[in-house]
This record gives structure tokens, C-alpha cells and sequence, in this order.
């Protein structure tokens, strides 16, 4: 860093102080008489020599004082920028030092005072333990949590005991479905918890989010869909019910009736089985629906799935050229139930191929990937992308003789198995739908 000009010459200069002060205590010593001499030369001598000591030890005083202010966090001091050895540049270096600190501590409280607020107002609550103490963590907690005095978890169980028990708990963690009570009634609610290190400590993060309001709007929006359909396809089949059988009715009173209006009776009578028959089939199709599948897990072999598959297609619709690629994996899964799934996605592949071009052709690909994937493509028209969701529908279906049940029992069945079924474009035009177990 070397020295300063100014330091320097006031180094020079107490130096020669001290040794002029030295040679006249020497000689007010050799001299005799003189004994106040002595003692004022002793005196300069001392003098002089605290003098040059603080002038060569500031730099250390002012160093060490502006190292503990940074210690204590105090990023408004500032180093003396003269008088000691190497204050210049010594002093700029570390006024700019500190002067960059204070701007990023200035950031960074900033940023905490963002990310705070941005806790405290986000709407889902949030619980914080630390050493066995629960405390809300915003807003929205205090809002919630309200029926409640201390910070224990079983303070909480007036919220439920088995919530108050998941906090209790200190390795718990992931998410679940649990009923709370909360504003007076019972609220299923999900709690995520998470682990976090604070400081060395192993604190949790709770995650209170009630969602009861939220799946009795998605419930009240089902039911209506469902009464909807149920209501529009009851009333279509049951509008020439009513026309049939008052046909046939006129055509019975007449005591005169005629073999030929005797036929019409008949040929109405047969009808009218027809539609009931069809009503009744449309009603046992709901009845499908609306039951949830049962899952039961095994294991077995994908190549000779594939196989089974292929062979029943090509019962089914020996029109339509079938191509299978069955990679050498096991299947865990529902083997009934996603033989239901595959025959259903197969019929309509085939149903849309034939109906769109005179050479139908299906693929079948059973591949690994998370850890299986079943994929059943044809060359038919596709599914344009605006209907992707509503094929899933209940009752939901683009063709005349369709009952819009097949592709929902499918994903009613992937559902049960944790898994997703999904359609898109397929790669030479078509359409693909793929299901991940």
C-alpha cells in the first residue's frame, strides 16, 4: 500500500522532535545546575514520543474501530481518508467497500420486505413450527385459526384431532385430505407440510388451503351437466315414446279395425319396444358411469396382452388392417379393467378409421414410459382440438349410434390407476390417444 506524502513528513518531522528532545535531556544531564532543564527535557522527551506512537499507530486505531462497526452491522461508518499510513487509499478502498454493502443490504431489504408481504397476503394459510411452538404465519392463518389460545399442536385440536396429531408431528411431511372445522362446520381441507432448516434448526412449513367450497361448486356443476344430459337425452327418447303409444292407442280403439291398421299397431307396438329398449340401455349406461371402478393390482405380461387385443380386433373388424408393437415389459395393473379400456379405445379407433377412409388401418404400441405407456392410433379424421376434453364427457359423442360412455369409462379407469389418458394428433394425420400408468 506503501506510505502517503503527509504521513511521511509528520513521521520525519516527530521523529526529529523526539531526537532533539533526547540530545537536550543528554546535555541538561552533563550539565550541572540544571535540574529543571532536566525535568522540562524529560517532559518534551515523553511528549514527543506519545506523539510519534499515535501518529504511527492511528492507522491500526481507525482500522480496528471501523472493523468493529461493520461487525456490529453499522454500514453507515466511514474511514478517515487522511492522516495515517496510507489513509488514501487504505480508506477509499474501504469506504467503497462499505458503501457497496450498504446498497446491498439495502436490496436485500427489500427483497425480504417484498417476500414477506408477499407471505402475508398470498389467501391460503400458512403455519410455521419451530422448536415445538405452532404460530401463523399470515394473514390468512390468523383469519382461520381463530378458535384457538396458545401455540402448542394440541392447542389445535379444536380444529380436529388429527390435524392437531400431524402437527405434532415432527418427521411429517407431503399432503393429505383432512376434514377441519372451521367457521362453524366441517370443511375438508388439504394440508401440505414441508421441512425446512432454519439456522441450523429443523423447522416445518404448514400449508392450510380448505377446498370444501371449491368441490361443492365442481359437485353443484356436475350434477347439473348430469341432469342436463340425463334431462335432454329422457325427453328425445321419450318424445316419440308418447307419439307411439298414442298411435298405437287411436289405432286400437276403433272397433272396426282392419287387418292393415291392425299391422300399423303392430309395426307401432314394435317401435315403441325399440325406444324403451333403447331408453333402458341409455339409463344402464349411466348406471356405468356413475359407478367408480375398483381396482385390483397384479401383474402381467405386455407382449401377450398386446397379442389377446389384436386377436379380438381382428374378430371384431376383420376390415380393418391392425399393426401391434409390444415392447418386452410387465403391467401392474387392473388386467380387466384395462382390457375394458384398451377394447374401448381400439372399437372407436377402428369405428372412426372406417368410417373416414376405405383403407381403415389401428396401431396398437405398448412402450416403457413412467413406466408403461398404451397408445392406440388410427388414420380416421382426428379429434379436432376444441372437443380433446369433451370426448371424456359422460354421454358425450360425435356419432349417431354412440353412447358417449366408452372413452369416460376409459379414463374413469385410468384415473383409478393413478395414471392419465390423453388424446392428440396422430404423427401421418388421425387420431392418438395415449394412456400412462
Amino acid at each position: 500500500m506503501g506510505f502517503d506524502r503527509r504521513f511521511t513528513l509528520g513521521l520525519v518531522f516527530r521523529i526529529s522532535v523526539l531526537l532533539l528532545a533526547l540530545m537536550a535531556v543528554v546535555w541538561a544531564f552533563r550539565t550541572p545546575s540544571l535540574v529543571m532543564v532536566r525535568v522540562v527535557t524529560i517532559g518534551i522527551s515523553i511528549l514527543a514520543a506519545m506523539t510519534l506512537w499515535r501518529h504511527v499507530s492511528r492507522t491500526n486505531l481507525e482500522l480496528a474501530r471501523f472493523l468493529e462497526a461493520v461487525r456490529l452491522s453499522d454500514f453507515a461508518a466511514h474511514f478517515p481518508e487522511t492522516g495515517g499510513a496510507g489513509f488514501g487509499t487504505l480508506g477509499t478502498a474501504l469506504n467503497d467497500t462499505i458503501r457497496r454493502l450498504r446498497e446491498q443490504r439495502g436490496q436485500t431489504d427489500a427483497e425480504l420486505r417484498y417476500k414477506d408481504a408477499l407471505i402475508d397476503d398470498m389467501p391460503i394459510a400458512l403455519l410455521t413450527i419451530d422448536a415445538g411452538r405452532v404460530e401463523p404465519g399470515n394473514k390468512a392463518a390468523r383469519a382461520l385459526f381463530t378458535r384457538h389460545s396458545g401455540v402448542r399442536p394440541e392447542d389445535y385440536a379444536v380444529y380436529g384431532a388429527t390435524f392437531a396429531r400431524r402437527l405434532a408431528d415432527e418427521d411429517a411431511a407431503g399432503e393429505e385430505m383432512l376434514i377441519l372445522n372451521l367457521d362453524g362446520r366441517a370443511k375438508r381441507t388439504l394440508v401440505r407440510q414441508a421441512l425446512l432448516n432454519r439456522l441450523g434448526r429443523r423447522t416445518r412449513a404448514v400449508v392450510v388451503q380448505p377446498v370444501q367450497e371449491t368441490l361443492d361448486a365442481v359437485e353443484m356443476a356436475a350434477q347439473t351437466d348430469i341432469i342436463r344430459v340425463l334431462t335432454h337425452e329422457i325427453l328425445n327418447s321419450l318424445t316419440p315414446v308418447m307419439s307411439l303409444a298414442q298411435t298405437t292407442a287411436t289405432l286400437l280403439s276403433d272397433d272396426n279395425v282392419d287387418a292393415a291398421r291392425i299391422a300399423d299397431a303392430r309395426e307401432a307396438a314394435a317401435t315403441l319396444t325399440r325406444r324403451t329398449q333403447g331408453l333402458g340401455h341409455f339409463i344402464d349406461s349411466y348406471r356405468v358411469v356413475a359407478r367408480e371402478p375398483t381396482v385390483v393390482q397384479h401383474a402381467f405380461d405386455a407382449v401377450e396382452f398386446a397379442e389377446e387385443h389384436a386377436r379380438l380386433f381382428r374378430a371384431e373388424w376383420p376390415a380393418v388392417a391392425l399393426t401391434v408393437a409390444a415392447s418386452a415389459l410387465t403391467i401392474h395393473g387392473d388386467r380387466a379393467l384395462l382390457s375394458q379400456l384398451l377394447l374401448n379405445l381400439l372399437r372407436n379407433a377402428a369405428q372412426a378409421a372406417s368410417a373416414h377412409r376405405p383403407d381403415p388401418a389401428v396401431t396398437l404400441t405398448i412402450a416403457p414410459a413412467r413406466p408403461v405407456m398404451i397408445e392406440v392410433t388410427d388414420n380416421g379424421p382426428g379429434v379436432p382440438a376444441k372437443l380433446r376434453q369433451e370426448v371424456f364427457l359422460p354421454f358425450f359423442t360425435t356419432r349417431t349410434s354412440g353412447t358417449g360412455v366408452g372413452l369416460n369409462l376409459a379414463r374413469q379407469i385410468a384415473v383409478a390407476h393413478g395414471g392419465t389418458l390423453e388424446v392428440h394428433d396422430a404423427p401421418g394425420g388421425g387420431a392418438l390417444f395415449r394412456l400412462l400408468l
